[in-house]
């Protein structure tokens, strides 16, 4: 569904928008462009691109722009099929002391990213929330859950217009990217220095980077209108991934700092009233949108009451994952396997 269409990748030189990229480079995808406000982190890009892809690496176009600014990304829509949009403010403690920057990338950002597609005509945009999003306790969370009503309400106006479908993906810790904790664990063992642990039973779902990107193809290639799509994953407590990280890199101890601002003792990635009305796809839940109107008479008068209750599907009761596999799990990702081959070289 990709061959010969222009992509856009909001927040494109993240983790995500890099994974994004290097999976539908070679493909036949006609053009991608990269948009974010980092000029530094395009250049780079732009040169590991010449260097690593020298075939491909002229489909990649680069835009300069803010999703806060409503102009520059009007500017980077024109003739663009399909959207990831992945730009967002995402590190829990910085929302938690800067709640407006929260509000204007994820909330207002996102509302500018859609409206800015729906005038263009876009085909498809795939948006990227987050399992904090699911009962939010903090200020990232919060603002991720109303970017999720943003995205429904805009996708039930692009419906009715007939031009453009919307959907969401929502997903837990992504394994070694930006702001993680697994490369702070990697870097504080190199430096001898243990590991600092704010409560070894928290627990985490753990997905790599290539599962994200197939969450979110999979949201493209599946979705109506609203749709909110989760990918079933595994999770293990913040101990247990200490431990996995050390049998890799090396023991030197631990030291317990406590919750930091804004964190939960497990994450939710659907909520119970979600769950009563997914869709089981497999390997992924697919929530459908709730398409009522603000006619609520008929509902009461004519609608089933809906008592029925289940739990929420929560990084506490999916699959845990013990020492040995999430060692297992840590070496799918780049990061770790790049980390260990650069210890065995040094």
């Amino acid at each position: 569904m990709f061959e010969g269409k222009k992509l856009l990748i909001t927040g494109g030189t993240g983790s995500f928008g890099s994974t994004v990229l290097r999976r539908y480079l070679t493909s036949g995808v006609g053009e991608i462009r990269i948009f974010s406000r980092d000029e530094k982190k395009q250049d780079d890009m732009r040169h590991e691109l010449q260097a690593k892809y020298p075939d491909c690496a002229g489909k990649v176009k680069f835009y300069i722009g803010d999703v806060r600014d409503l102009q520059s990304v009007r500017d980077a829509m024109p003739g663009i099929d399909y959207i990831f949009h992945a730009a967002a403010l995402k590190q829990v403690p910085s929302c938690e002391f800067f709640p407006m920057q929260a509000v204007k990338t994820n909330i207002e950002g996102t509302d500018n990213v859609l409206h800015a597609a729906i005038e263009a005509g876009v085909e498809r945009v795939v948006c990227l929330s987050t399992d904090k999003a699911a009962y939010p306790i903090n200020a990232m969370g919060i603002s991720k859950a109303m970017m999720e009503h943003v995205i429904y309400a805009n996708a039930r106006v692009a419906a009715e217009r007939g031009n453009t479908v919307i959907c969401c993906t929502r997903y837990g810790n992504v394994m070694c990217s930006r702001g993680s904790v697994i490369p702070l664990f990697i870097d504080q063992i190199r430096r001898g220095e243990p590991i600092t642990i704010t409560n070894p039973n928290m627990t985490r779902f753990l997905m790599n980077l290539d599962e994200a990107v197939d969450l979110v193809t999979f949201a493209f290639e599946h979705a109506n209108p609203g749709d909110l799509f989760i990918q079933k994953a595994d999770a293990s407590t913040i101990g247990t991934l200490a431990e996995a990280v050390q049998k890799l890199f090396g023991d030197t101890g631990t030291r317990i700092i406590g919750t930091r601002h804004g964190e939960k003792l497990y994450e939710t990635l659907m909520t119970s009233e979600e769950r009563m009305r997914c869709e089981d796809m497999g390997g992924y839940f697919r929530v459908a949108a709730d398409n009522r109107d603000l006619n609520y008479d008929k509902f009461f008068v004519q609608g089933k009451v809906q008592t029925d209750t289940d739990e929420p599907y929560t990084s506490h009761n999916t699959t845990r994952l013990d020492v040995a596999e999430t060692v297992e799990k840590l070496l799918t990702t780049d990061y770790v396997r790049e980390m260990l081959r650069n210890g065995e070289e040094a």
